[in-house]
């Protein structure tokens, strides 16, 4: 019989590559910049930290458990910041549909001329 902490195991890895499918799914099928980047982010974090937690549980070590968690954390910390640097950049090319944005920070601030020193 199976230990059940295999099972578990099994089960965060389905979950974890069913959430990594839907942001590969997501890529191809939504048509504009801030939506993929929503698809590429959360999910696909998401489903990263549930496989890094399901080998830990596998394969019962700390020293993996100690080597995996950096690699959540790093992932946790370059992942909103890629997709920030991606959709400033789509922005500033003009790939993103003005009329879709609620407010547009960054159209205000270079309207507005910067304080003069005093």
């Amino acid at each position: 019989m199976t230990d059940p902490i295999d099972i578990i195991a099994l089960v965060l890895i389905l979950i974890g590559a069913l959430l990594c499918l839907t942001a590969a799914i997501g890529l191809l099928r939504f048509r504009d910049v801030p939506t993929r980047l929503h698809a590429a982010t959360k999910p696909q974090v998401l489903g990263m930290m549930l496989i890094c937690v399901a080998v830990a549980l596998s394969l019962r070590s700390w020293p993996v458990a100690a080597f995996l968690l950096p690699v959540i954390l790093i992932q946790l910390a370059t992942a909103p910041l890629s997709a920030h640097m991606i959709g400033r950049q789509a922005y500033r090319n003009g790939t993103i549909d003005e009329a879709d944005l609620v407010v547009d920070e960054l159209r205000l601030s270079k309207e507005t001329p910067p304080a003069a020193g005093g």
